[in-house]
């Protein structure tokens, strides 16, 4: 089970707050604060796709784009010896780093 709740490739995530007994969660992947709850789960399912349509809605109204969660771009931290290895596959497969990565992730997460 995912404890993530997902609506037009936004992604939020789900809270329990004992001290006010509601769940509760806040859109990931933008820099905007997005935060919705709920008594139940339906409630809070509601309200997280309320919060992502207001907030498309007050996008388009002030004539700004939406901040996408996932530009498909990130930098990675890796060993010196993990770089040169990656990087030798990619030269003998033909590829781009990136695509050897992309590769990578994809054969891990895919």
């Amino acid at each position: 089970m995912s404890s993530l709740l997902s609506y037009k490739n936004y992604n939020g995530t789900v809270e329990y707050s004992k001290a006010d007994n509601c769940l509760y969660g806040k859109v990931i992947g933008v820099k905007s604060l997005l935060s919705y709850e709920g008594d139940s789960v339906r409630e809070l399912e509601a309200d997280f796709r309320s919060v992502i349509d207001e907030y498309l809605k007050d996008c388009e109204e002030r004539g700004v784009q939406p901040e996408l969660p996932y530009k498909g771009t990130f930098n990675v931290r890796i060993s010196p010896d993990l770089h040169r290895t990656i990087a030798t596959y990619a030269i003998e497969h033909g590829k781009s780093l990136n695509a050897a990565v992309e590769e990578a992730i994809e054969h891990m997460v895919g």
